[in-house]
């Protein structure tokens, strides 16, 4: 007599994580999802529809944000975490289910404002900033971006000269998160030697900012313009362990690995506010979940936040394994923004109308991504960086 075998019980999947991606994680990084999602739920969420709303980024969050040990988490010492680098995109991803503009400034504050001083600065620059930034006692910024110099950062007009023993800045950047917050500013400037950083305090003679004003993007956060007119800082100010481009685009890509993961919240947010949305509205007598199109819609989406969230822990390995290669990052936050933004958009014609109002998160995390899409290399920036990996030609101009 056959034997007939008993078809195996499939365990039911989570919508958001179809592909058990958080599995992978191990329990260091499982604690520090756990706890920073609760953190954006309780904290957050309920504050950061009123200041998008009012253009202010929620200071109230900092010091929670910092008992957390997210600031500068990913580097060791000096009260620092130094977490894995998969625990710092966890932790990316968890902010920006709550809002771009907090993983910005956590962004901001590790990646591209310790993380120099860190890897670049003398002992005394790490001592004595490192621990208060860690802290959130002391903010940073970073300023590389002019207004002419967006995508081609090399032809800054912001310059630094020796005057005796003392640097004299001169210049203007321009679209700086956290810049009127900052307690210091890192500089980059043009000197006869190559291009320099130069940690700028606030309160320095000829130093000062103003903030960008009428946003329709990343509006729960701050964003300035920094002004230095004949800025004199001591020579002990200058990052001294770097000269080039090499500095500033190495910052670049650590804020790059973080937001390939961090995107990745803000199309979780917006496909689970859809998803809930289709099953409870009801259109023609059944839920509009029931719809075939709506259900083309959310397979789209949970399939492109699996394949992100698969690409964003690849990214985290081989950062851990120190085998990270830049291409690598711009693939990553190429690819993820753009499904990110393509999944806010979709979500959006799920809610209908009402996913235009801050009663729900889409709407803001599509407009978020437009700037996200644009900051730390546009889209078309990256692709040329990929296309001259690729083939070996150099797209940028001569």
């Amino acid at each position: 007599m056959a034997v007939t075998e008993r078809a195996p019980r499939t365990r039911a999947l989570a919508p958001s994580d179809l592909f058990a991606v958080d599995d992978l994680l191990g329990d260091d990084e499982r604690l520090i999802r756990d706890t920073v999602r609760a953190f954006v739920r309780d904290r957050a969420l309920p504050v950061i529809p009123e200041h998008f709303e009012a253009g202010t980024f929620p200071r109230e969050l900092i010091a929670g944000v910092a008992e957390l040990g997210l600031l500068g988490m990913h580097l060791h010492g000096y009260g620092c975490a130094g977490t894995s680098a998969i625990a710092y995109g966890v932790a990316c991803e968890e902010l920006e289910a709550g809002d771009s503009g907090l993983r910005s400034f956590v962004s901001v504050q590790g990646s591209l404002a310790m993380f120099p001083i860190h890897k670049y600065g003398s002992d005394e620059q790490k001592a004595r900033w490192l621990p208060e930034m860690a802290a959130g006692r002391a903010i940073g910024c970073f300023g590389l971006t002019e207004p002419d110099a967006g995508s081609d950062p090399s032809s800054m007009r912001t310059s630094a000269r020796r005057d005796g023993g003392d640097w004299v800045i001169d210049g203007t950047k321009m679209w700086i998160t956290n810049g009127s917050m900052a307690d210091v500013a890192v500089v980059w400037a043009m000197t006869e030697a190559g291009v320099r950083g130069f940690l700028v305090e606030r309160g320095t003679r000829g130093f000062t900012t103003s903030d960008v004003h009428h946003k329709l993007s990343l509006r729960a956060s701050v964003t300035s313009e920094l002004s230095f007119d004949s800025v004199r800082v001591p020579d002990s100010a200058a990052l001294p362990d770097v000269t080039g481009m090499r500095g500033p685009l190495s910052c670049l890509n650590e804020a790059r690995f973080g937001i390939g993961w961090g995107v990745m919240g803000a199309a979780r947010a917006c496909f689970e506010s859809a998803l809930e949305y289709s099953k409870t509205r009801r259109a023609f007598g059944k839920p509009i979940g029931a719809m075939q199109l709506t259900q083309q819609k959310l397979a789209n989406m949970a399939t492109a936040i699996v394949q992100g969230r698969l690409l964003a822990h690849r990214l985290g390995t081989l950062k851990d394994q120190g085998r990270l290669h830049p291409v690598q990052v711009s693939i990553a936050k190429r690819a993820n923004v753009r499904a990110a933004l393509d999944i806010a958009r979709s979500a959006r014609t799920i809610l209908g109308a009402n996913g235009i109002t801050l009663e729900y998160p889409v709407s803001r995390h599509m407009a978020n991504l437009e700037s996200v899409l644009t900051y730390e290399g546009t889209e078309e920036v990256h692709t040329l960086i990929i296309g001259k990996e690729l083939t070996g030609e150099n797209a940028f101009g001569d």
